[in-house]
């Protein structure tokens, strides 16, 4: 630690320096917001990034303060062994299901964008078509560069938008990953990856 001399204690420069240093401290903390996920397995807490990924984090934000994902699920597991789709990734993939989606769709938001990538515990939103993500979401177990802007995973080349990272819980969500996966399916693209018996997601607040 530096020792600030005596003469300079009452300096208005070094004043101004630690205020500089304490509003950089504040701008940091404000760039993240820490959510907590209870499931019927264990919680999960997630780093999320508004500032980085302002459209899908905030859409995400706005989920949970809605309370609108309490009572989902984690009702799919996707590993290169029941993958339907090229490259095989590794994801488990959880929402509010059938039930209607409370908020219009978002624009897409890239990987290119934001510069997140789909890192190991990286939490992205699904989507059909860009511009369709609205209530579901998907968490990476190991890196998924697959899953990034201008990879082959998607035929539009556009990937998926990563808003945030699993600080916490990573445990849970590999518990989740190895859950038997093999509800029926009219959906040939899913097949073999349903979960016999979905995870719930019992309460999402944020916890700072």
């Amino acid at each position: 630690m530096t020792t600030v001399p005596l003469s300079m204690r009452n300096s208005p420069i070094l004043l101004f320096a630690l205020l500089g240093v304490t509003l950089s401290c504040m701008a940091e903390a404000q760039q993240s917001v820490r959510v907590s996920m209870t499931t019927s397995l264990g919680d999960i807490e997630v780093e999320v990034y508004p500032e980085r990924a302002p459209i899908t984090a905030n859409h995400f934000l706005r989920l949970v303060d809605g309370v609108h994902l309490d009572g989902g699920t984690f009702y799919r597991a996707v590993s290169p062994e029941n993958d339907n789709g090229s490259p095989p990734i590794s994801v488990i993939q959880g929402g509010i299901g059938e039930r209607a989606a409370p908020f219009p769709p978002i624009a897409h938001e890239s990987t290119e964008t934001t510069g997140l990538r789909h890192l190991d515990g990286s939490i992205s939103m699904a989507r059909a078509a860009v511009g369709t993500a609205t209530t579901e979401f998907f968490i990476c177990i190991g890196d998924q560069p697959a899953l990034d802007f201008g990879a082959a995973r998607n035929s539009d080349k556009q990937g998926f938008a990563v808003f945030g990272r699993v600080v916490r819980g990573m445990d849970v969500v590999r518990a989740i990953h190895a859950a038997p996966a093999d509800a029926p399916t009219d959906i040939e693209y899913v097949r073999g990856q349903l979960l016999e018996q979905p995870v719930v997601i019992r309460r999402v607040r944020r916890s700072q």
